[in-house]
């Protein structure tokens, strides 16, 4: 069977979303910058990835704690390994044309408390950051209620985060700059070479054979690129070469929670909200996007490249099938989820992405607090996920 015979794609949507994509890329060419459209090209990719590979972190970290399985983890484990192997020359000047940022941020109570609220809430929310972009371009409409209060956390959290910041912190510690990019990535790696070992250890112990990261399909392999599924390792290879190529077009690492933060506040001036107040907004970067078209924000563009490529890529599987029947208790852990999340990522300095993958490939100490703090707030998730009845409570 060839691929255009495929009987699963949705092929109107498909069609369209393809016509659609080239047009506002052309259209962000034209008006903006090629900057523009470069990194909502690369915001396409990465929905398809993540969509068809069905790389997430919350179901993954669940997984490992509820049936103590760990492909899902450990792919995230070699995904940090690969885009720090690929951030750190970079970062560190080895290539001295290249012009790049790391996410490097305080390491401090902001973070700790904020990783912490991340992790509980993608667990009642059913998604990460990126998570939850990728679902909702794939139908799901229970994750537009996460995603909603998601932005409205994030707005909250604008107001709110130079009084965090004023707490105990020991600052920015960037391990490239502490100990140069070649030593600090030899140690990154053997501390996430560490992890994974443990990791595969964990899950032997467990059920006495470790499921491996390949996965299976019985399509070919023209078939398989297209309409999906990917393999865990696919989609490692593939996050890390886009994420690098959003660190050399935007200057920095792939972000998501910005834009949300940014969204929410345009919305709240609009209805004549008063920001005076927020000192965020008031001066560089922050200060620009807020006075200017979302359409120039690049974390825009990508969470938005995000949201139609998965949507792409669950048309083209044909499993996009919105479904809008959601429970009382279904919108209560949305609303929940979404709220801390928000919340959350503003105080830790980004999400999943933005803060976890960000902060650790660039080697701040920050991203691995958050990997931490994020996991115990995780625990706590599961847990209430059992309380709301979610889940059924874990057998020993």
């Amino acid at each position: 069977m060839r691929p255009s015979d495929s009987p699963q794609t949705d092929k109107p949507v498909s069609a369209l979303l393809i016509i659609g994509v080239l047009a506002f890329s052309l259209f962000l060419q034209n008006v903006f910058a090629m900057k523009q459209a470069l990194l909502f090209l690369v915001g396409i990719g990465l929905g398809m990835t993540l969509l068809h590979a069905a790389f997430g972190f919350s179901g993954s970290w669940r997984t490992l704690i509820r049936k103590r399985r760990s492909a899902g983890v450990r792919a995230q484990v070699l995904l940090l390994a690969l885009t720090s192997i690929l951030f750190f020359p970079v970062l560190g000047k080895v290539f001295p044309e290249l012009s790049a940022s790391a996410a490097v941020a305080p390491v401090g109570v902001s973070v700790l408390v904020g990783a912490f609220l991340f992790g509980l809430g993608m667990q009642l929310g059913g998604g990460c950051g990126s998570g939850t972009l990728f679902t909702v371009g794939g139908g799901h409409v229970r994750m537009l209620i996460v995603l909603v209060f998601f932005v409205v956390g994030a707005t909250i959290g604008t107001a709110h985060l130079p009084g965090w910041l004023a707490l105990p912190n020991i600052g920015k510690v960037s391990l490239v700059n502490e100990f140069g990019w070649l030593q600090a990535l030899v140690g990154q790696l053997m501390v996430l070479a560490i992890l994974y070992g443990a990791l595969k250890w964990f899950e032997q112990r467990r059920h006495g054979e470790v499921h491996a990261l390949t996965g299976h399909s019985d399509k070919n392999f023209t078939d398989r690129v297209i309409f999906g599924p990917w393999s865990l390792w696919w989609a490692i290879i593939l996050l890390a070469i886009l994420n690098l190529a959003t660190l050399l077009i935007a200057g920095h690492p792939w972000t998501i929670t910005f834009a949300f933060g940014l969204w929410g506040t345009k919305l709240w001036m609009a209805i004549g909200g008063d920001i005076s107040s927020w000192t965020f907004w008031q001066g560089g970067y922050a200060e620009n996007a807020l006075n200017s078209s979302v359409l120039a924000d690049t974390t825009t563009l990508m969470d938005f490249g995000i949201i139609l490529g998965a949507m792409l890529a669950a048309a083209l599987a044909g499993t996009f099938a919105p479904d809008s029947k959601i429970d009382r208790v279904g919108f209560i852990t949305a609303m929940l989820g979404g709220l801390m999340m928000g919340y959350g990522a503003r105080l830790a300095f980004g999400c999943n992405i933005g803060g976890l993958v960000a902060g650790i490939s660039s080697g701040s100490l920050h991203g691995w607090l958050w990997l931490v703090a994020g996991f115990i707030g995780t625990l706590a998730g599961i847990w209430l996920r059992i309380v709301f009845k979610v889940d059924k409570p874990i057998r020993a």
